[in-house]
């Protein structure tokens, strides 16, 4: 059964909330490439079936922290997923970031996530 971009997506953020890695069995591509935030600045890459879903079952089994999903915009192939990563209860405890994902044939092919971790930048100090 081929699935739209948006049941894709809404089916990986429900892996997520859920803590359910099996739900994303059937919608990461073989050739799925996917590319975390970490190490910076370019993250690791991940290649195939295996190592992407291996990645995210990590975080899904990961109960020291969770994403909570700020917003979710998705069209034709291309979705992005804005998102806020919790580790502990203060504010500091938390980072937000985006995904960036292409779904094709109802599978995902490409997923890079981004976050906001930079230095301070002196131009854009208030």
């Amino acid at each position: 059964m081929a699935r739209t971009t948006d049941e894709v997506i809404d089916r990986f953020n429900r892996a997520f909330r859920e803590r359910d890695a099996t739900l994303l069995e059937e919608i990461i591509a073989p050739d799925c490439v996917m590319e975390s935030i970490q190490p910076a600045p370019d993250g690791t890459r991940y290649e195939g079936y295996d190592a992407s879903f291996s990645s995210w079952k990590a975080l899904i089994d990961d109960t020291t922290s969770h994403f909570e999903v700020e917003d979710v915009h998705t069209g034709d192939e291309w979705a992005l997923i804005r998102w806020r990563y919790v580790w502990g209860p203060g504010d500091a405890d938390s980072v937000r970031g985006v995904n960036v994902m292409r779904v094709v044939d109802g599978k995902i092919v490409e997923a890079a996530g981004y976050s906001k971790t930079a230095p301070t930048v002196a131009a854009l100090e208030s």
